[in-house]
């Protein structure tokens, strides 16, 4: 069998090994691939994975050999599922490896907001504590999270996760989510007005795109904070940057944007107190370990005749 890797550098950039899916069949990964390469790459291989490369109906139809497409994340809008479908591929994710570090990170960017860690080193390293005429200092508002509450927008996995973290802290829970019903469960219009931090961890559906704009700002407490690692476009940008500007918004800790890389005229880049990161919720060494286990178990699982995590 022939498998190709369209874009691999960012599932492993040389501290993981492929050493499973090579033991599978004859094994070509590329680093990246630009779009109008991507069906001479596939050429006449059985099996392709990609993580954000576009496998589209034109390219499929390039590819008569095409059997199996191996999506190197959860989210699978890169493939054109119908048309897969139709000419009998078959589409594997990979559903859950990201769990414990995604929530780890909304609440690493809802901290670094409360206690500008960060900035505070910065500031030690160039001088301010040595020079300071007492024996601490800070820079920035400080903020205890005890007793405060967290809506979370999203309750699966993820959704859950961060919120056992919260709870921990100390923090009063809430939660929206149109499938999940749990104690925490309620309306949107209360996890909107009764929050202090929001947290987005619910998928890109047509319901849930902007889930955040100007109306829904407006039904938030003053000073809220928002916290986005799930969907770039579950957030009005524009409509967050004046948020943050005219501080009805506090701070927002984002490590998801719009469009990827971050564009340069991104209205975000300028606004007060927004926190951005360049999607790494994902990307700690355990987690694209367990990805790759995932993606390897998906094809031993297809080549058997049982496909697994299908699409």
């Amino acid at each position: 069998m022939k498998i190709v890797v369209l874009d691999g550098y960012t599932e492993n950039p040389g501290d993981l090994s492929w050493e499973g899916l090579e033991a599978l069949g004859r094994l070509k990964v590329y680093e990246r691939t630009p779009v109008d390469k991507v069906a001479q790459r596939i050429g006449d291989a059985q099996a392709v994975y990609t993580n954000k490369t576009p496998v589209t109906r034109e390219t499929l139809e390039k590819c008569p050999n095409l059997k199996f497409i191996g999506v190197l994340a959860t989210g699978y809008n890169v493939v054109d599922v119908a048309a897969a479908k139709e000419r009998g591929i078959v589409i594997s994710n990979i559903p859950t490896y990201g769990t414990a570090a995604v929530a780890q990170m909304a609440i690493a960017l809802l901290l670094e907001i409360c206690h500008h860690v960060g900035a505070h080193s910065e500031s030690v390293h160039r001088g301010e504590w040595e020079n300071c005429k007492d024996w601490c200092y800070w820079n920035y508002d400080l903020i205890e999270l005890d007793q405060k509450t967290m809506g979370i927008i999203g309750y699966g996995r993820i959704g859950k996760a961060t919120g056992r973290i919260a709870k921990a802290l100390g923090m009063r829970v809430i939660a929206y989510d149109t499938y999940v019903h749990e104690e925490e469960s309620c309306d949107l219009d209360t996890l909107l007005r009764e929050s202090d931090v929001i947290v987005l961890h619910c998928p890109l559906f047509p319901d849930t795109e902007q889930i955040i704009r100007a109306e829904t700002i407006d039904k938030m407490k003053e000073g809220v904070i928002i916290i986005n690692n799930s969907r770039g476009q579950l957030i009005n940008e524009h409509d967050l940057a004046q948020a943050l500007e005219s501080g009805k918004v506090s701070a927002a800790g984002l490590d998801v944007v719009s469009t990827e890389p971050i564009r340069g005229d991104n209205p975000l880049l300028k606004a007060k107190n927004c926190f951005i990161t360049p999607h790494i919720s994902w990307a700690p060494r355990e987690s694209r370990q367990r990805l790759m286990d995932i993606a390897v178990s998906n094809l031993e699982a297809f080549l058997k005749g049982a496909p697994v995590n299908c699409v």
